[in-house]
């Protein structure tokens, strides 16, 4: 069943015929490892592959947090395509990077989180943009995902929103260093421009000013 309902989406997918609506459980069972798609209210929506400059970026920021997270002991980091599943709408995202913070682990499943993320990252595409900054910012404010990040490496731009009492998202400036601080990683701290240089700076280098290594 699952086989064959995969075999017939992707057909579609490369022709003219829209997806059929499925619930979440069947699209769970559709997706392997190797599928990038996200669910939202019923309709599969394909992801297109993105590029070098976007994927490194994105095992910067894991790698990063990773041991940050890992050296604190303050829960895991999951990256795309794993799952996110929110009521709001409801939906079913695969946020670039996530974490889930030690409190918030039995909510993991097998291939999905079921609930917000405490932190979640998108690195932008050209084909994301409008969903990256739309729904996807309304459906994690109303989910309650505690901090987004937007980093738009085509714009050479990052937007780091926090999520207050009243339960709407803020901006989160860097400081007059260019540094932001975190409130969700308690005590971690980036420069913003790490994310533009060419190449990325090295993950030891900034480890060590983490204070995370030993010279």
């Amino acid at each position: 069943m699952a086989q064959e309902l995969k075999t017939d989406l992707v057909s579609q997918a490369t022709g003219s015929s829209p997806l059929p609506r499925m619930t979440y459980e069947e699209f769970l069972e559709w997706c392997d490892e190797g599928t990038h798609a996200e669910w939202v209210d019923g309709e599969v929506i394909l992801m297109s592959p993105v590029s070098m400059k976007h994927q490194l970026l994105v095992s910067f920021l894991a790698a990063l947090l990773q041991h940050f997270v890992e050296a604190k002991e303050l829960g895991l980091i999951l990256i795309a395509p794993f799952q996110m599943k929110i009521s709001v709408r409801p939906s079913g995202r695969a946020p670039d990077v996530i974490f889930v913070a030690r409190q918030k682990l039995g909510d993991l499943k097998k291939n999905y989180l079921d609930g917000p993320a405490d932190l979640a990252i998108e690195v932008i595409s050209p084909d994301s943009r409008a969903r990256d900054r739309g729904d996807k910012y309304y459906e994690y404010e109303q989910a309650g995902v505690r901090e987004y990040w937007l980093i738009d490496p085509i714009r050479n731009q990052a937007e780091f929103y926090r999520l207050g009492r009243d339960g709407i998202y803020s901006v989160v400036a860097a400081d007059e260093d260019g540094i932001f601080h975190s409130s969700v990683l308690e005590g971690l701290w980036m420069k913003v421009d790490w994310l533009w240089q060419e190449p990325l700076p090295p993950l030891m280098s900034v480890l060590k000013e983490w204070g995370l290594i030993k010279e």
